[in-house]
Order: structure tokens, then sequence, then C-alpha cells
């Protein structure tokens, strides 16, 4: 081989991986900041990215997304969502909780945000309105803090005589306004409601052992991220303790749950890959009016309601979208 020929030769075997490394390089990015756990989160992340490639954008292909999970810990979020915009990212996801679009919020005005959670984007301060949010953030709200007045509402309906309880977490942006608001639904059915408050896996398992020790006769989980994530745990001590739960999670019931009321968390991230993928595609978030995810689901757990002795109303029975047997 002559040397000029051997030369060429390398120099494209050089360049030829610099050049896929550029092409790799210059994929798009998603900062995925979230405050919860991959694990709780896992089917409403693979929603998104079904989504995300229906949009066009396959990861690895087309899209790179980089995780952050806060693990529960909502403090680390504000750093987190630093890191992305260090990182400079096409576009920030953030679940999990007003918390995290919050923190993606103050950290950037210039990247573009897409968020999906249960709260009032307007009451949390993300949007200015929900048809022209403004500024670098839109995205979708399946507004699951609202419906508290109505998981109570059924609760009284299964136990008309009994004591009831709310469980909410201290650490959520809007606590005040959810507690404030269950205790006008419970004035109004003419039920006293004991609040109970937790924001660690330890202060669960001591609220659940002072709601047995009280005769508590039943109880209502708020909607957070964090307490999504600890589904699992709830539904293990509401066996144990015997208190018949109402969950506004769909997941929790079919996981041994007693019955849920709530809205799709999975749809709500399936239309927050959609928004991403526009984005990516030139959109402005200002020009995308946040979607609300309006569709709530009853969910009952016959089976778990024969373990605790519990008898669904007709009226129930008869308004529920999915019956486990």
């Amino acid at each position: 081989m002559k040397r000029r020929e051997f030369i060429t030769l390398l120099g494209g075997a050089v360049a030829w991986p610099l050049a896929a490394h550029a092409q790799q390089s210059a994929l798009p990015v998603i900062g995925w900041l979230h405050g919860a756990t991959p694990d709780a989160y896992a089917p409403m992340t693979a929603a998104f990215r079904k989504s995300l490639s229906e949009s066009g954008y396959s990861e690895t292909q087309d899209v790179k997304i980089e995780y952050r999970w806060a693990e529960g810990r909502a403090e680390r979020l504000p750093e987190l969502a630093a890191e992305l915009v260090r990182r400079q990212v096409s576009v920030i996801f953030a679940g999990g909780g007003a918390e995290s679009a919050l923190a993606a919020k103050a950290a950037t005005s210039k990247i573009p945000i897409v968020f999906a959670n249960g709260v009032d984007p307007v009451e949390a301060g993300l949007v200015a309105s929900l048809n022209q949010p403004g500024g670098n953030i839109t995205g979708v709200t399946f507004l699951i803090n609202t419906l508290g007045p109505k998981e109570l509402e059924i609760l009284h309906d299964l136990q008309p005589n009994g004591v009831i309880a709310v469980l909410l977490n201290p650490d959520l942006a809007l606590f005040t306004s959810q507690s404030n608001d269950l205790q006008v639904a419970a004035r109004a059915l003419g039920l006293q409601v004991h609040v109970f408050h937790a924001s660690t896996e330890r202060e669960i398992d001591l609220v659940f052992a002072s709601l047995a020790e009280a005769r508590i006769g039943g109880l209502v989980i708020g909607a957070n991220a964090f307490f999504f994530s600890r589904r699992n745990q709830f539904v293990g001590l509401a066996t144990r303790y015997s208190i018949p739960t109402v969950y506004p999670w769909r997941e929790a019931v079919v996981g041994g749950g007693l019955v849920s009321y709530g809205a799709s968390v999975t749809d709500a991230y399936r239309l927050a890959g959609t928004f991403a993928g526009r984005i990516l595609k030139g959109e402005k978030p200002a020009n995308l009016p946040v979607q609300q995810s309006s569709n709530t689901e009853l969910v009952i757990n016959l089976k778990t309601a024969k373990t605790l002795g519990i008898t669904f109303p007709q009226s129930l029975l008869g308004r529920a979208d999915e019956v486990i047997e």
C-alpha cells in the first residue's frame, strides 16, 4: 500500500467515529426532573416515551433523555433542575408534583418546560392562565388534588357512622389549600375529619398505628408524588390494621387497595410526551394551552372489601368504571 493511500485510509478511520460522535451529540435532549422514584413511575415513564416516539422522537435514536429522580426528597429538586440547565437540555419535563415544576421554573426562564401534575397550575403559580400559559412553561394537569371531597363522600357512603381521617403530606406545595378544601367538604357532609400528616416512610407507619389505636373508621389518602410512590406501603398497612381506605390512584386498588377515585396519571404523562414532541418540532410553550386530563375513574376491589367486611352500596357499584373481583 502506498504511503498516501495509507494516510487517507487512516484519516477516514479516525474521522468516522468522530462524525458518529458528532451526530450522536447533536440529538436533542429532554431533561427529566421528577420528585419520586423510577420504579414507582415506570408505567408513566413508558407512556411518556411511547407518546414521544409517536411524535417522531424515539429515545436513543432521535432524542436523548437525561433522568433526574429526587427519590422522594423534594429538597433535592432545585439542584437537580440546575444540573439540567447546565446540561443545556432542549426541554425539561417536570413530573411528580408541583414541586418539580416550580423548581424547573425557578431554574430557567429560557428552556421550555412541560409539566404533568395534579394541582391547579394557576393557583400554584406555574402559568398565568390555562389558555395562555405565557413564558416558557406549559403542560398537563389532571387536577387530582381537587377530588378529595368526592373521595370523602365515597368513604362516608361506606362508613356512614364511622370516624373518618385524612392523611396529607405537609411538604406539599399546596398543603394548606388541600387541607382546607377537605375540611370544607367534610362540614358539608356533616362529618368531623381528623387530619394526619406524614412525609416519610416511618411517619406513615406511625400514622396507621395511631389510626388503629383511635379506632378510625376510614381513611382518605391525599394525592402527591411521594404518597404515590408509597402506595404499596399504604395498601399493606390498611390491610394489616383493617382500615377502609380511599385512594386517588387506581394503581393502589389494582395492588390490593379497597377503592380509588381519581384521574389517570398514565394518560397525563402520555399527553405530556406529545407536548414535548411538539416543542422539539419548534412550537412555543406560551402558545400551547395547558391541557386538562379530566377523565376520572372509580375503581373498586371486591376481594379486598370482603376481607374487610365491607359491603358496597349498589349505587357505588353501578357507578364504578372497574370492579376487581
